[in-house]
């Protein structure tokens, strides 16, 4: 794992915080970070509703890169509790294939440090 992946990994892991908001809410078990093409990290943790209405960790870091004026992600990376780099679900796949240059974002897979771009894991995407 190169060192720029074993920063975003640090800062992912970092914001980690498991706790229950309210008895609907539990959030903080698994933290995000995202490089951008400007050389920022943004972070993000999962947000976990008894409903449909929760955030995954990369979704909430790539919404905070939004709010901040950026909208080029680079790499990203999502760390659970335990140390355990997830791969991204499919609504964070397709929210990230529909950023400008979404096809080519690398995604670590695992803690081995494997990475595949964005356009690797969504095969035959239409758009």
């Amino acid at each position: 794992m190169d060192g720029i992946w074993e920063k975003l990994y640090r800062e992912a892991f970092n914001v980690i915080d498991p706790r229950e908001i309210s008895g609907s809410i539990y959030a903080g078990s698994v933290g995000a970070a995202v490089l951008t093409a400007k050389g920022n990290i943004y972070t993000g943790i999962c947000i976990d509703t008894n409903c449909s209405l929760g955030m995954c960790a990369e979704r909430n870091a790539l919404s905070s890169m939004i709010s901040c004026g950026e909208d080029e992600a680079e790499r990203v990376v999502a760390v659970y509790r335990d140390g355990e780099v997830m791969p991204p679900c499919g609504a964070c796949r397709e929210f990230m294939m529909q950023l400008k240059n979404g096809r080519n974002i690398q995604i670590m897979l695992d803690r081995s440090g494997r990475v595949k771009r964005l356009e690797e894991l969504m095969p035959e995407y239409p758009y």
